[in-house]
């Protein structure tokens, strides 16, 4: 484990200054290039249904129409594939790869299902498309939320 020592204290004014440059240097970190979505193109979630009780484990199986399936790293005309967002209330940012943890799941080998654990308790189930990079189309491609019941 690395570890910087240091033989005095930094005034505060010293760590404003670079709390504030990290700040700027994050806040200027640039977009990507978006891919633009084709017309009428539409991802949603075959199932589960919205309301749907399901077990702790579960399958999701992925739609979409007017668009084709392919693997993330594959520039193809038409194409992108899948992310399941799990309770997120903030949709990823646009011109950004979509996160990947816990509540943003990547399926960049062209999935179109996936086994799903989550704990009881009900839970948001939402597909955002990626293009080749996991940067959301734009628009953005994303399925109606859906609601499900974890027993």
């Amino acid at each position: 484990m690395n570890r910087l020592m240091f033989s005095r204290p930094f005034s505060k004014g010293l760590l404003l200054a670079l709390a504030l440059s990290g700040a700027a240097i994050a806040a200027d970190t640039p977009s990507l290039p978006t891919t633009k979505a084709p017309a009428g193109a539409e991802v949603y979630i075959i199932s589960p249904k919205n309301g749907a009780t399901v077990g702790q484990e579960f399958t999701v199986r992925f739609g979409l129409k007017g668009m084709g399936v392919a693997p993330a790293g594959v520039a193809k005309e038409n194409t992108g594939h899948h992310h399941l967002l799990i309770d997120v209330k903030d949709l990823p940012a646009a011109g950004q790869p979509i996160p990947k943890d816990e509540q943003h799941m990547h399926f960049g080998g062209g999935q179109t299902e996936a086994t799903v654990k989550l704990a009881p308790g009900t839970h948001t189930l939402q597909l955002e498309l990626g293009d080749q990079n996991h940067v959301p189309f734009d628009p953005p491609l994303l399925s109606p939320k859906i609601t499900v019941h974890v027993k």
